[in-house]
């Protein structure tokens, strides 16, 4: 059962979207086709992400950036065990995996996540990628799919692979797109046996060298998202109604920067690709045209059929 109303939370809620805000433009578009409730869930699992994300990134040093998840890592444990003195990001996120029954295994997950990035600024192959991919996107997914809730026991067994499908081609997404962000701080998520194989070498990608090798091994990497995108839409439908339009959104949305960072010749060094307001709006009103997404939309309380 719920946890009780607690008015002591609202002003987290209120920093938990405005970080939704800051730190993510698309995820916050979308979150604005969920109920209020569900809106509020989200921003906080966003919250808890984010500032857990932003310890690796953010850190000034591999060794302050391994001390500090380490500290937060345990801050969460003992939070978990009933401890009083909590983190605002840990109260908030910790009475939303209550209300919505969120496993707290995804927590640790996403932590060590965070672990493998500060260790680690190469992978060798694939299969290491998509482990790195499933801690810090995939993870979110799942969390989210708590949160948005599932019609039935079976639905919830079928929805979960395809949420973690969807999060393995968002974060995809977010390296081809940061490629060149991420050379400027050493790292290369590009796995470097695919590297090799289309004859790409390191060297040429921190120097920034776009030339039909480079072409060939983006061509790839935007094809292998693609495919992840296509198996990861198929648990849309399997999810509880009031979510879906918002999950669709947010697919679409991220694979339309998939489709800027192809449009622009992987032009990715020196820009990065974003989706326009204007077009958002856009791709909300064509995924209006889809009679199962507006059934689905028509049922939240501030949507009004013409």
């Amino acid at each position: 059962m719920p946890p009780a109303a607690d008015s002591s939370l609202e002003p987290l809620y209120r920093q938990a979207a405005e970080a939704t805000a800051k730190g993510s433009k698309s995820f916050y578009f979308a979150t604005r086709f969920f109920p209020p409730a569900l809106a509020r869930a989200a921003h906080s699992v966003y919250w808890f992400c984010r500032y857990t994300d932003d310890l690796a990134d953010e850190c000034e040093t591999v060794e302050r950036g391994r001390r500090d998840i380490e500290e937060w890592s345990g801050r969460l444990k003992q939070a978990e065990d009933g401890a009083r003195d909590v983190h605002p990001v840990l109260r908030l996120f910790l009475h939303t995996a209550r209300e919505y029954e969120i496993p707290l295994g995804y927590a640790h997950e996403l932590i060590e996540g965070m672990r493998m990035d500060l260790t680690r600024s190469r992978y060798p192959d694939f299969p290491s990628l998509r482990l790195f991919c499933y801690r810090v996107a995939s993870v979110v997914g799942l969390m989210m799919s708590w949160v948005i809730g599932f019609e039935n026991p079976v639905d919830r067994e079928r929805a979960l692979p395809h949420a973690i499908d969807l999060g393995i081609a968002m974060q995809l997404t977010n390296i081809l797109r940061d490629i060149g962000e991420d050379r400027s701080r050493g790292r290369i998520y590009i796995p470097q046996d695919e590297m090799a194989r289309f004859g790409y070498s390191e060297e040429s990608l921190l120097a920034g060298e776009r030339n039909r090798a480079f072409s060939n091994l983006m061509s790839f990497q935007v094809e292998r998202a693609r495919a992840y995108y296509e198996q990861g839409n198929k648990g849309i439908p399997l999810l509880d109604p009031r979510g879906r339009f918002a999950v669709k959104i947010a697919s679409d949305v991220y694979r339309e920067i998939l489709m800027c960072v192809e449009a622009s010749r992987f032009d990715v060094f020196e820009h990065r690709a974003v989706v326009p307001a204007a077009r958002k709006y856009w791709l909300t009103a064509r995924n209006l045209s889809l009679p199962i997404l507006r059934h689905s939309v028509s049922r939240l309380p501030f949507w009004r059929q013409p």
